[in-house]
């Protein structure tokens, strides 16, 4: 079976998960509360290794289970069909599909008991989990957890429940603002993700399948994370046993501070198998300030594609070694293009914080507010530039596109290609400006990379390439590999190629 990534809705009855899970202990007590160190017996441990001590969970647990919050969301069921003489229909028993519904006994006695269509007309519910970040009613949970639901629920450990209302909710992030009508409750304290270490102890507190207040650990397994169906949000992954109706809770670290929203898993099965993934609290907390404020949730955009920068390719643009985002394709007129950045181009850094992977410069971007001037350290034609940008405000799109590496292709016996320039009737179709070699037969090498028969080549190591010729120069020049950029449909990629 294929592993997926689940975000269980509450709607569906079911809420995603992310709460960390027990594991063996070996990491140190926060504020000072510590259970007595096991192991080793006095005078078998060695000379001057400190003394491990295991994490006071219970403490977490008692200072913040008053603020963590369970969650029911409600949605009515859909009128169900009415049940026709000829058979289950679309139509609602009014016989505007000509079956003469309301003339059929069965209808009139199925409707009778609230059972047309044959079954009752059940509400579907969910559950979740959330926490409180404001006293006087604010709650933090996934959006997933209450959208669409026509009554949310809300418990709160001492048993009180109170109405909830949406009050704005976020797709991109999956984070949910909801409010209740009460004073004076106990909040969480908010941490800081940025700060949050691989290998440290992490606690969650949530609603598992409806068991309210349990309490689960486990420890960081790694950070910036981006899921398969990508997204601007950089998870924070625990290794915590996390399960439906977990979804919205907090995870906190050993300070007993938020540091993120558990919003899924990783599985095969549809529960825990280890990998968990939690939304961080910086992201979520710009998400609610902006909700609470405006109603709507801004995001930076650059207007750039880029894709991941392999050893191949990172041969071919001599860095030293696999890091940054190449950037593929420019919008015309977005920002990007304004501030000079050019296809082939790789961002090693934006305003300062470092893009290891391509995946890294999304979630940078995005949080981003519109406008602000902002600095890209680029690697271009062997060498470090900076480049100044003015982020732009993104529309329901992409922030910086990551686009998985698709097959392209170039031309030379060293590379296996025939190709040929475009015709004016080509050029014409592409726009009028368009230049470039198209792929007419492939083999060796460039089969290997994917490249196939029509693909446009348009740049050779970050170059443009507008004749046969000037491919066979680059090749030429060039020792192990080549990043060819093609254009292949509406997606254009980099293509490292090796040459034969």
């Amino acid at each position: 079976m294929k592993p997926t990534i689940l975000a269980f809705s509450l709607i569906a009855a079911l809420a995603a998960a992310c709460s960390p899970a027990t594991e063996p202990a070996k990491a140190q007590a926060a504020q000072g509360a510590t259970a007595p160190a096991t192991g080793n017996p006095a005078g078998s441990q060695a000379s001057g290794a400190p003394l491990q001590s295991l994490p006071d969970f219970a403490a977490i647990a008692e200072a913040n289970k008053g603020a963590v919050v369970n969650i029911r969301a409600t949605v009515s069921a859909p009128k169900p069909a009415a049940f026709g003489g000829r058979g289950q229909s679309q139509g609602q028993g009014n016989g505007e599909d000509g079956d003469d519904q309301d003339d059929n006994p069965l209808n009139e006695f199925l409707r009778r008991f609230g059972m047309e269509g044959g079954q009752p007309p059940v509400p579907r519910e969910g559950m979740g989990s959330g926490f409180i970040v404001d006293a006087n009613g604010v709650i933090l949970t996934n959006a997933h957890v209450v959208e669409g639901a026509d009554e949310v629920r809300v418990k709160l450990a001492d048993r009180r429940e109170f109405k909830g209302k949406v009050a704005g909710l976020d797709h991109t992030t999956d984070i949910a603002v909801v409010k209740i009508d009460a004073k004076d409750l106990p909040t969480v304290k908010l941490g800081d993700a940025s700060k949050v270490r691989v290998g440290e102890w992490v606690v969650a507190i949530g609603s598992p399948f409806g068991f309210e207040n349990t309490v689960t650990s486990g420890i960081v397994s790694g950070t910036s994370r981006s899921l398969p169906e990508g997204s601007y949000v950089p998870f924070i992954q625990t290794d915590a046993a996390v399960n439906p109706g977990n979804s919205g809770g907090p995870l906190f670290n050993m300070k007993g501070e938020v540091i993120g929203i558990n919003s899924a898993i990783y599985s095969r099965t549809g529960g825990y198998m280890g990998l968990a993934f939690a939304i961080p609290i910086d992201v979520a907390r710009n998400v609610e300030e902006q909700l609470l404020k405006t109603g709507k949730v801004q995001r930076g955009r650059l207007g750039v594609g880029i894709q991941e920068v392999s050893a191949s390719l990172a041969k071919s643009f001599g860095l030293e070694r696999p890091m940054g985002a190449l950037v593929s394709t420019v919008e015309s007129g977005g920002p990007a293009e304004k501030a000079g950045l050019q296809p082939g181009d790789v961002i090693l850094s934006f305003n300062g914080k470092k893009i290891e992977t391509s995946s890294e410069l999304p979630p940078a971007v995005a949080q981003t507010k519109p406008g602000t001037k902002s600095e890209l350290e680029v690697w271009r034609a062997g060498k470090k530039q900076t480049l100044g940008v003015a982020v732009g405000e993104m529309k329901n799109e992409s922030v910086a596109k990551s686009e998985a590496a698709k097959p392209g292709g170039e031309d030379s016996g060293k590379l296996g290609l025939a190709v040929r320039p475009l015709t004016p009737e080509e050029r014409k179709a592409l726009g009028g400006n368009a230049s470039g070699l198209v792929v007419e037969r492939v083999s060796g090498p460039a089969a290997k990379a994917g490249l196939r028969r029509g693909d446009l080549i348009t740049a050779v190591n970050g170059k443009a390439v507008k004749s046969v010729e000037e491919l066979r120069a680059m090749v030429s020049k060039a020792k192990d590999n080549v990043a060819l950029l093609v254009k292949r449909g509406d997606a254009t990629v980099f293509v490292p190629i090796e040459i034969g």
